[in-house]
């Protein structure tokens, strides 16, 4: 059963899902970044049928996700790298991670990020590459102003037909 292909929707986001929106290809993708490059490493980790691992990396090399590289030629085998796309895909797996485990790892969490150096926790964030400081949602609405989550609101329902138009904005005029 093919999913449904989102390529031809303005959205970001459903652009990003177009490209590694099942949960195999995240779950490669993460391995990856663990370090696995290799079919057979990636099959064991995972569990995954070869027919659909075979498949889901085809796609993930496609999509500029990973490179495909040979590395022996009797027999002749691939691995897998990270491209900079695949590597940029890094901040959407942290962020999953972190959302998993806040939200369905009763036990605490199931995975933890620790500096390599130091050995201590670390929490996944966003930083302002410019001034090294976190983004915070507060920190974000300064920056854009506060009618900019309305403003988002807007041009995705022009954008999108499949939305209402947004209610115009009532102005604050008295009658």
């Amino acid at each position: 059963m093919r999913r449904t292909a989102f390529e031809n929707m303005a959205c970001p986001i459903a652009q990003a899902l177009d490209r590694v929106g099942d949960g195999w290809s995240m779950l490669i993708l993460r391995d990856a970044f663990y370090g696995l490059s290799r079919f057979d490493d990636f099959q064991a980790s995972l569990g995954i049928a070869p027919n659909i691992l075979s498949r889901r990396l085809a796609t993930l090399v496609e999509q500029g996700m990973l490179e495909r590289r040979r590395y022996s030629s009797r027999p002749v085998r691939h691995e897998y790298v990270l491209t900079e796309c695949g590597r940029d895909f890094r901040p959407v797996l942290l962020a999953l991670m972190a959302w998993g485990n806040r939200h369905f790892s009763p036990d605490g969490h199931a995975i933890e990020l620790v500096d390599r150096h130091t050995g201590q926790l670390v929490e996944p964030m966003f930083v302002d590459r410019r001034t090294g400081e976190p983004i915070t949602r507060e920190r974000h609405q300064m920056r854009a102003g506060p009618a900019a989550d309305e403003r988002m609101r807007a041009r995705i329902a022009l954008r999108n037909s499949r939305l209402p138009s947004p209610d115009p904005i009532p102005s604050e005029s008295t009658p």
